[in-house]
């Protein structure tokens, strides 16, 4: 536990589960307005997207060489960590709505979170904690300007968070996204590309 502890504060997770909160409350309070257009999905999309940029942060440490040279496993722990920040913004989201409005299925939450926790992942593989936020915000946003009306296969991988359950491009594009994201932060670790890309340049 005292090392579970550590490793929590070390990833500034008290910080990042206040930003999921807050963005939690916020919908509620839409909800109860009636501000929030029922049947929409771009509203869960965006909280669940701003849960994963939020904890996103911590799937980089203090000091990158440092955690390479702890002597523990990490894939595994990597692992688990970047599942652990899709469940929890999935249910921060469901427990909103038990005490608000339904605003998106379960089964929506759920491929949402698994393919943008795996962006998020991605995104710290490739630049670090620091800047992982910004795969999943930049996809989110590229999605949402994206035409509706447009019904190719390319533009609806580009808008997989924002379709209903049940369209095969979405299902896929969010689960390549988890397994290729999980895979790579889990094995290689945070900034693996970019130190890599270091030390060839030397």
């Amino acid at each position: 536990m005292r090392w579970l502890m550590l490793y929590a504060r070390s990833r500034q997770a008290p910080a990042s589960l206040a930003a999921v909160l807050i963005s939690a409350v916020a919908v509620w309070a839409l909800s109860r307005d009636g501000s929030a257009a029922p049947g929409g999905t771009q509203l869960p999309a965006v909280v669940l997207t701003a849960g994963a940029m939020a904890l996103s942060i911590g799937l980089g440490g203090q000091d990158v060489d440092l955690d390479r040279g702890a002597a523990i496993r990490w894939a595994p722990r990597r692992a688990a960590h970047v599942l652990l920040d899709g469940a929890i913004v999935g249910a921060v989201l469901l427990t909103v709505q038990a005490v608000g409005r339904d605003l998106a299925t379960t089964a929506f939450v759920v491929r949402d979170c698994a393919g943008l926790a795996g962006l998020a992942a991605l995104g710290a593989a490739v630049a670090g904690g620091r800047h992982a936020w910004a795969f999943p915000f930049t996809w989110f946003a590229f999605a949402f300007l994206a035409p509706a009306s447009a019904t190719s296969v390319p533009v609806k991988v580009a808008t997989w968070m924002l379709l209903p359950t049940g369209t095969p491009a979405a299902t896929w594009t969010a689960l390549c996204l988890t397994v290729v994201g999980t895979g790579l932060y889990a094995l290689a670790g945070p900034e693996a590309l970019t130190l890599a890309g270091r030390g060839r340049s030397r």
